[in-house]
């Protein structure tokens, strides 16, 4: 990690993504954790996925979110942190009525920090599930029906 300060209006390396309908603005990565802010607009959602190598954290900002563990399901709001375990299935959704702004975060750093690079603009959904297992994060068929 590199020694200094990222400011409040830009990212690493100047970078900031649109994954998903979110904006994505890096602001810290070492081998050890990577950190974003994340703005997240109502009515979007990450598909259920699962990171086998990673603990990753959500902090609200301001606004509500929604994270499903399978059947079950977390709501959080401003000053909430939301725990995903490695390994364990989760979904992010906005249901709230308003846009959240929130700091997401992984440890360790691995991957995420290339396959947000590589998803920028992604708008095929057979595309970001490709690309998303070749940077170590899992995307969960989905379900019969649908």
């Amino acid at each position: 990690m590199e020694p200094g300060v990222t400011k409040a209006e830009t990212g690493l390396n100047g970078h900031s993504w649109n994954v998903v309908g979110h904006t994505y603005v890096p602001k810290l990565k070492s081998d050890d954790a990577f950190i974003w802010h994340a703005t997240i607009p109502d009515g979007t959602f990450v598909p259920p996925h699962i990171h086998p190598t990673q603990d990753e954290w959500i902090y609200l900002i301001d606004g509500n979110l929604e994270v499903e563990f399978g059947a079950d399901v977390v709501r959080a709001g401003p000053g909430d942190t939301v725990r995903m375990p490695m390994g364990i299935a989760h979904g992010i959704f906005n249901r709230s009525g308003k846009t959240a702004h929130c700091v997401f975060g992984v440890s360790p750093a691995r991957k995420l920090y290339e396959l947000f690079t590589v998803l920028d603009g992604v708008k095929d959904p057979a595309e970001l599930v490709r690309l998303s297992a070749l940077h170590e994060v899992d995307f969960l068929p989905p379900p019969e029906g649908a």
